[in-house]
């Protein structure tokens, strides 16, 4: 019997489940550190939306300004993709746990250095040259970070519950948003506007050295995924060009996630990057009503999304996914009609509903994205179409966004740029193959 379940192992059979203390130990693991760098990286945003304009980019009018610093912002997304291919390499050729280790660190640095960067008064073009090199070892970093995260969570789990488990790493990202917006609110809350431009703005960015010590601490004792283990172990099976292979033996599951991708993607930058300055330089709301807003949001997600996880572990990934999906598209056109108010609890609500939608989406994503993969594959394959889509999804969002208001001085082409997204999204999730419940066996049998 002993020797039925080392061969079923050995020839891509899911091994036997993590105790529950080894998989809680690999979900707060998980968990944590990528709550820290998304953490690290959201608060690149929401300081570009804020001080970065004005630091950085002096000469420029308020908007344009802006519009520059969400340039240097969106440069950290063009570098997520080439993250996504080294780390997916070697993750797929050395184990998931060592690039999840270099990723934490590569952050927290990057992170630690813009807090201590010149501005523009002081050492003149270079600053946002040196903010630019730190965007993108950011991006770099992160890149690396979802598909390492996601596995280590996915492949200790079992299949009858992977949506849960591996949806728990995309409560990383509402969580750090969450933190960042929460040590900004407070830094802006407890000093005037020239005292957070001068130096208040550098203190959650230096605080990124203790959260990366924290990361490391959780992380280092974790083991490498039993599924990769087992893998390991087979003679010439683990690939030479992972991610070579994943194009041409699953190009339509690049394909399908990244469809998954645009509309989530696209929609989270608009609810959280962008309505900051909306409401702060568009609209001229206060930086407390946007800061709280996001506060908010980012909390309920929190909470929504493990049950959108789990949802998709009962009646399937397709049908969570394109109800989230559809939600968002039609809620984009309420949305800005209600952060035009400037009335606190309408606002709130716009964030805060608008987050629950992508949080439908985010939540099974993870699981949804990993599934399309094989094991010898899957950290390049899933890295890929979940990187590559944040070029010209996420990334130029905020820009787009705001260059289709400065040309209409209207929010509607905004919001149908948003519902033409996320209705991407539906599509691909209504052509996608429900994997719910499909053990990594029977994915990696396929390629055999």
């Amino acid at each position: 019997m002993a020797n039925t379940a080392t061969r079923a192992a050995g020839a891509g059979a899911t091994p036997t489940p993590a105790s529950p203390a080894t998989l809680r130990k690999v979900i707060l693991g998980s968990l944590i550190g990528t709550t820290i760098e998304w953490y690290d990286f959201f608060l690149y945003g929401t300081a570009a939306a804020l001080v970065f304009g004005k630091l950085f980019f002096p000469k420029a009018d308020p908007l344009t300004a802006t519009m520059a610093s969400f340039a240097t912002y969106a440069l950290g997304f063009a570098a997520r993709p080439l993250g996504g291919i080294v780390f997916g390499h070697f993750g797929d050729r050395i184990g998931r746990k060592r690039l999840l280790m270099i990723s934490l660190v590569l952050m927290g640095a990057s992170t630690a250095a813009i807090g201590l960067l010149p501005t523009y008064a002081a050492v003149g073009a270079a600053a946002p040259i040196a903010l630019t090199l730190l965007r993108l070892i950011q991006g770099f970093a992160v890149g690396g970070e979802w598909g390492g995260a996601v596995l280590m969570a996915a492949e200790y789990g079992d299949a009858k519950h992977r949506g849960t488990w591996a949806g728990w790493p995309q409560v990383g990202v509402p969580a750090g948003n969450l933190l960042a917006a929460g040590i900004l609110a407070v830094m802006a809350a407890t000093q005037s506007d020239a005292q957070f431009a001068a130096w208040g703005w550098r203190v959650p960015f230096l605080l990124s050295v203790v959260l990366v010590a924290i990361g490391w601490w959780v992380r280092v004792s974790l083991a490498e995924t039993p599924v990769f283990q087992a893998l390991a172990k087979k003679e010439h099976a683990l690939p030479r060009a992972p991610l070579l292979e994943a194009l041409k033996k699953r190009p339509g599951g690049i394909a399908i996630g990244a469809g998954l991708r645009v509309g989530e993607n696209i929609c989270y930058y608009v609810l959280t990057a962008f309505s900051i300055t909306y409401l702060t330089e568009v609209s001229h709301f206060s930086k407390a009503l946007a800061l709280n807003a996001l506060l908010a949001g980012a909390a309920v997600e929190c909470v929504a999304m493990p049950f959108f996880s789990w949802l998709s572990d009962r009646i399937g990934r397709r049908p969570v996914y394109a109800i989230g999906a559809a939600g968002q598209a039609l809620w984009a056109f309420a949305f800005f009609k209600l952060l035009d108010t400037g009335v606190t609890p309408l606002v709130l609500a716009a964030v805060v509903v608008g987050l629950v939608f992508h949080g439908a989406m985010y939540g099974p994503q993870a699981a949804f994205i990993a599934e399309l993969f094989p094991t010898r594959f899957r950290y390049s394959g899933a890295s890929f179409a979940y990187q590559f889509t944040s070029i010209f999804a996420g990334s130029l969002a905020p820009m787009i966004a705001l260059a289709l208001f400065r040309s209409t001085r209207s929010a509607t082409p905004i919001a149908i740029y948003v519902f033409v997204a996320c209705a991407i999204s539906v599509v691909a999730a209504l052509m996608a193959r429900e994997t719910k419940g499909m053990s990594f066996a029977a994915i990696d049998a396929e390629t055999q």
